[in-house]
């Protein structure tokens, strides 16, 4: 079984300024609250590690092109019982303002079990991430350390 989850969302601000405080991973406990922490050799092919409230993940880098895409593939203890490709696409509206779109496949013979738990929980945090950007992005909430 395959699911997706997808939601986006505008920002007035430019791709570049969104990119850098998407990839500024060090700094995402003063702003997000889904994903707390991203570490490790950024760069395609490579494992990273992904905190979140209570799991962690270490997926592969499938995708990483400046200002434009983040790709990853992470699995539930082994493949083929729960993997995600999480992405994250950014696109330039022409207009100074970027549309920043967070999305996710769930593949694997667990997705129907956790089916329910994906299109409320899981959805709502890539909305809440989603609206977190916005507002530092558009300078709504301001740097903690200034």
């Amino acid at each position: 079984m395959v699911k997706q989850i997808k939601t986006s969302i505008t920002i007035n601000a430019s791709k570049e300024k969104v990119w850098k405080i998407l990839t500024d991973f060090e700094k995402y406990s003063e702003w997000n609250s889904f994903i707390k922490s991203i570490s490790g050799d950024v760069k395609v092919g490579n494992q990273i590690q992904v905190k979140f409230e209570k799991m962690v993940f270490n997926p592969i880098i499938l995708t990483l092109v400046e200002n434009t895409e983040f790709k990853w593939l992470g699995h539930l203890w082994f493949k083929g019982l729960f993997d995600g490709e999480h992405k994250f696409i950014l696109t330039d509206n022409g207009n100074g303002t970027t549309n920043f779109e967070q999305s996710e496949n769930f593949s694997g013979i667990l997705v129907n079990l956790f089916s329910k738990s994906l299109d409320k929980n899981t959805k709502n945090n890539f909305e809440q991430m989603n609206i977190e950007l916005k507002l530092r992005a558009e300078n709504i909430i301001q740097n903690i350390n200034g």
